[in-house]
């Protein structure tokens, strides 16, 4: 096994970056199979990407803040395991490509330096908990969600209720009614409230995007602040428990709120608070750390264009609730900049302003704590770095996926569309440098990273197939979509399919539309007025495929001719079939429970032995090759299969046993007993089975 350059103080951090580095050594000797090794990398942030043998590592900041030091050892690894450049995602973590996976235990251990993890930056796991990049500074907030942010983040980081979830999830924290978390398009979304003085939070479930958009429910128009980690850990047990395991398509929150309903899903939690040790939380939003500006004096500069430097301050400083100070917003094409210029920006913000940034979930990047007599150095010194382009946050400002660039899933070009409309803006529509009305977002596929379906213009890639089938890059173009605040947003009509080569023309017939017919209104009010027939009369030729030139088959962005290549989803594998290597597993987690309880974390404990329960049915109902659909199947297909016909004694049902965790608090009493009903089950379910069928077969 490798070993790390560096020393790592956290030892929790240390274990497992070990069992990293252990897990990689097996794989590569063929000694654990492909599809449980993916979901180990996946939950660490190891990502496959499009190219062959090399992987997409996603660096974990939660709700976007980045340090300088943080920065700088960000750039320092990816100078060393990649290739110097650093990509924003819409979830406000940094993503670098190219890296050897057999050096990512070493990449890992060199971040923590800094306390940057990429521990459940992938997979099936709480992601990226992200919120307002202006909390904190924001002049509409009641208060800073950042403090609720981190301490959520902490609590559910290494959490044995969401390791091996059905599908990912997804949280955000909007900081005013402005709802700039997205809250309504997220699985849980808090939006920041002050009721009778006490700070809490509106609360939204079951959002999602991707090929089926579904608008988040309010949970509660208000919960106090100390109930919001109870409430997820309710929330996300349930989830485990009931949540699809087996379609892909079907298994994020939002189908499950479909399924059983609103009230019945919130009777499941509210039922599961039994099993939570803590009621409340108190979190001291006073001890978190916050940002401290310097003091320092404003260095003598000369602009040489005071009318981009006008047109510059009119679009990209944001104002602030701290008196004297300003942000500004650096608008960053795709999302991508380099290492040298990431340290250049460290230093700046470190020695001129507070010593971080916020990463957007817009891709871009802001500094909080500018003074206002600083603005001037600040333009010349982010002009040497090309970070002064106009436009923050406006229309010209687009949003885009990596799409076919790097990503297993993407069909057409995102990055190189996104590029041209830019330049069609900036070049034809001028005075759309200044325009917040129109939000123009861009995904190489249906699974929307890009969040193509919420935008006002929203383009997804696709392929078109002419009458003697050859295939082209395609556009499905969007119109509609829109954040309306306080929980509440419209999602977009697809309205026609373009080849990729003709989104240009589509946009410019739709700006040039607006110009001529809105009258001042905003264009999602104008759209409520004219509806997708309007549009798509509009737009309806452009989908004609029977005069394909021969650059319509090539992508923006590429000289070769169009290929539609889509790649497996990182996280759709078939189910693993192997009964041997489920009881291995079962094993492992009784031993992660013991471990658990011998250091006093009673509710880890009992979750570890739940999962081993739950891992040991299933693998018997695989065996049998029944479906294992969910949690609570699996259960009650043990019971039904096994217990009520008599091959299994357990003096109970198996869901009187296993769902003790929900009947009782997780004292060490309980955590001691439950351990140890675990321990039987697995060896009784073991005996049950054949000496020759535990062999894992070729």
């Amino acid at each position: 096994m490798q070993s790390f350059r560096t020393e790592i103080e956290n030892p929790i951090v240390e274990r497992d970056i070990i069992e990293l580095a252990k897990k990689i050594e097996a794989f590569n000797n063929g000694t654990i199979d492909e599809e449980k090794f993916r979901s180990l990398r996946l939950a660490r942030g190891i990502y496959g990407q499009r190219q062959e043998g090399v992987q997409m590592v996603r660096i974990k900041l939660p709700y976007g803040k980045v340090k300088s030091s943080q920065l700088r050892t960000i750039s320092d690894v990816s100078d060393e395991y990649s290739r110097g450049r650093l990509h924003i995602t819409t979830r406000q973590d940094i993503q670098i490509h190219y890296v050897d996976i057999n050096r990512t235990p070493e990449l890992w251990a060199l971040l923590d330096k800094d306390d940057v993890t990429i521990r459940e930056a992938c997979g099936n796991t709480v992601r990226n908990v992200t919120a307002s990049e202006l909390a904190g500074i924001d002049i509409n907030e009641p208060f800073d969600v950042s403090p609720y942010a981190d301490a959520l983040f902490r609590f559910f980081l290494r959490n044995p209720i969401c390791q091996e979830m059905g599908r990912k999830f997804k949280v955000s924290f909007s900081s005013s009614d402005e709802d700039s978390g997205l809250s309504y398009m997220h699985d849980l979304g808090f939006i920041a409230k002050i009721e009778k003085g006490v700070r809490g939070f509106k609360v939204m479930i079951g959002g999602g995007l991707g090929s089926q958009p579904r608008h988040a429910d309010t949970l509660y128009p208000f919960l106090p602040s100390d109930k919001i980690i109870p409430l997820m850990e309710g929330v996300v047990r349930v989830f485990d428990r009931y949540g699809e395991r087996k379609s892909r398509s079907k298994a994020r929150m939002k189908f499950l709120i479909k399924d059983i309903g609103l009230e019945a899903f919130k009777a499941l939690v509210e039922e599961e608070q039994k099993a939570i040790e803590f009621k409340t939380v108190a979190i001291d939003a006073d001890a978190y750390v916050t940002s401290r500006p310097v003091s320092v004096e404003a260095p003598k500069v000369e602009i040489k264009d005071l009318n981009a430097f006008e047109t510059w301050k009119s679009t990209n400083l944001i104002p602030q609730k701290q008196a004297g100070y300003v942000a500004i917003g650096i608008k960053v094409l795709l999302g991508d900049f380099y290492t040298d210029k990431a340290r250049l920006l460290a230093n700046l913000v470190e020695n001129y302003a507070a010593g971080e940034i916020r990463l957007s979930l817009r891709q871009n990047i802001v500094i909080p704590f500018v003074k206002e007599n600083l603005i001037p150095f600040f333009y010349t010194e982010l002009e040497k770095l090309g970070f002064t382009e106009a436009g923050y946050n406006k229309a010209v400002d687009i949003t885009a996926c990596p799409g076919t660039d790097t990503c297993n899933l993407g069909i057409a070009s995102s990055t190189g569309i996104a590029a041209e409309l830019e330049r069609v803006i900036k070049t034809e529509y001028p005075h759309y440098l200044n325009n917040t009305d129109v939000v123009i977002k861009i995904s190489g596929c249906m699974n929307a990273c890009g969040q193509h379906n919420m935008a006002n213009i929203g383009f997804q890639g696709m392929s078109v197939r002419t009458p003697d089938k050859l295939v082209a890059p395609a556009l499905q173009v969007l119109l509609g979509g829109a954040n309306l605040g306080n929980g509440n947003g419209v999602f977009a009509d697809k309205v026609v399919k373009v080849p990729s080569k003709r989104g240009p023309e589509a946009l410019r017939r739709i700006l040039n539309d607006i110009d001529a017919n809105a009258n001042g209104k905003s264009f999602v009010e104008y759209y409520k007025i004219t509806g997708e027939r309007y549009f798509y009369d509009l737009l309806n030729d452009l989908q004609d495929v029977t005069n394909l030139t021969q650059s319509d088959f090539i992508d923006w962005g590429s000289e070769e001719k169009y290929e539609k290549e889509i790649g497996i989803g990182e996280c759709a594998g078939v189910v693993i079939d192997l009964i041997a290597t489920l009881f291995f597993e079962s094993e492992e987690k009784i031993e992660n429970a013991q471990q658990a309880f011998g250091d006093k974390v009673y509710s880890s404990a009992i979750y570890y032995a739940y999962a081993s329960m739950v891992n040991s049915a299933k693998a018997m109902l695989l065996a049998e090759n029944k479906s294992t659909n969910t949690h609570a199947g699996i259960i009650s297909q043990f019971d039904a299969l096994f217990v009520e016909s008599g091959q299994l004694d357990l003096g109970t049902s198996f869901s009187e046993l296993i769902y003790q965790i929900n009947k009782n608090a997780p004292s060490e009493t309980f955590a001691a007993q439950y351990i140890h009903s675990a321990n039987q089950f697995l060896e009784k379910v073991k005996a049950l089975r054949s000496p020759s069928s535990l062999v894992p077969k070729d």
